[in-house]
């Protein structure tokens, strides 16, 4: 039993240092690991903002006082707004239809007499609705500062303001609200589906395409060794991977990491071995690196960036694309990146994700050994 075991060990690290050497001959698969998620979350992180800032913001006051001077100077100071005056509304209409300014902001000649009246508007809001995000970004931020501005000349003229509801405030987890916070975690995920399924993809095609496959399947070592061989050093390189992107994401990105560090670990180890079985299955099947790489990006990193709620919604998609979201394996570990990132340990969002990996994890593999070839045909 002993001799045997040996022999099996000994198949096995040939086949794990004949692996090493076939990276440490390719560079595309060190790039894939180590350039890769450098540069995407670079691009992501300073290129790719959900926040609307240094909007620019049209102002028409038809009576200047000294009320529209303190309501005007609240938007001077704010990094979300970059201010332009107008004598008139026609000339900030114009300026908006050429896109010069995304919103106009009109104080009436009435304005400080009609401040504090009940059902009365006080000012209007011009917003262009082009890009539906970034007019929906400006009208909060508008409201916001307009309640913040009346609330506080309130206070100082001591005079009582009756409001039906007094809204107060309260972010939890991203308090700053900044999209880097919110983006940067959900893009490791996307990250390590790349590096996964691409990695895997091609090593046993490339194995179909040389015809060392046909040898290696004529020696006494088995189709599992054969595929443990293969993920092993791939394993290394995506967890390597995925300790370089966290360690951009806090030191570079300063996104705060209020969970475990070794929760992400387990749970990126979870969602790796989910790429890799993928890239291995789609590897073994298509038996050609070109379609297999093609197949890998198409299957994996498409979903992983639309339907993972990485950037977009998922809550806000139609019923039947909400239910086929539950076969995108990204989707379960963003829910955990975020979490573990803005709000800390919580176990009833990191288990159940956590087990879905498991089960993904378990059905791809079970499916690779199935399909991976046993004979010469």
């Amino acid at each position: 039993m002993s001799a045997s075991v040996n022999k099996k060990r000994m198949r096995l690290k040939g086949l794990i240092i004949k692996e090493f050497l076939q990276i440490w001959r390719d560079p595309s698969s060190m790039a894939i690991a180590f350039v890769l998620p450098v540069f995407l979350l670079l691009l992501f992180g300073y290129g790719v903002s959900l926040d609307a800032k240094h909007v620019p913001l049209g102002w028409v006051i038809d009576k200047s006082t000294p009320e529209t001077s303190s309501f005007t100077a609240a938007f001077s100071q704010s990094e979300y707004f970059q201010s332009s005056y107008y004598p008139d509304i026609n000339s900030a209409t114009k300026a908006m239809e050429h896109r010069k300014i995304n919103a106009i902001i009109h104080l009436r000649e009435d304005f400080s007499r009609e401040l504090f009246k009940q059902n009365s508007p006080a000012i209007q809001v011009i917003v262009n609705g082009v890009d539906a995000n970034t007019a929906r970004l400006i009208s909060g931020y508008v409201q916001g500062a307009w309640n913040k501005w009346l609330t506080h000349l309130v206070e100082i003229r001591g005079i009582s303001l009756s409001k039906p509801v007094t809204i107060e405030q309260r972010i939890w987890y991203n308090s700053a609200i900044l999209s880097k916070d919110y983006l940067v975690p959900g893009l490791i995920a996307v990250i390590m589906t790349l590096i996964g399924a691409l990695l895997t993809a091609l090593v046993m095609a490339r194995e179909w395409e040389r015809g060392t496959l046909e040898a290696m399947i004529a020696t006494p070592i088995t189709m599992s060794e054969v595929l443990l061989g293969k993920l092993i050093p791939y394993y290394l390189l995506g967890m390597g991977g995925m300790l370089l992107s966290i360690a951009m994401a806090v030191f570079l990105f300063d996104v705060p990491l209020r969970g475990s560090f070794w929760v992400l670990m387990i749970t990126g180890t979870l969602f790796l071995l989910v790429a890799l079985g993928m890239g291995l299955l789609i590897s073994i099947v298509a038996k050609n690196q070109f379609v297999a790489g093609q197949i890998a990006l198409i299957v994996t990193f498409l979903p992983a960036f639309i339907l993972s709620d990485f950037i977009f919604d998922i809550g806000s998609m139609p019923a039947a694309v909400q239910g086929f979201t539950y076969l995108v394996a990204p989707r379960y570990f963003v829910a955990i990146l975020q979490t573990v990132f803005l709000a800390g340990n919580i176990w009833a969002v990191i288990l159940p994700n956590a087990v879905a990996l498991l089960i993904m994890a378990v059905i791809f593999f079970t499916l690779a050994m199935k399909k991976a070839p046993k004979r010469l045909e």
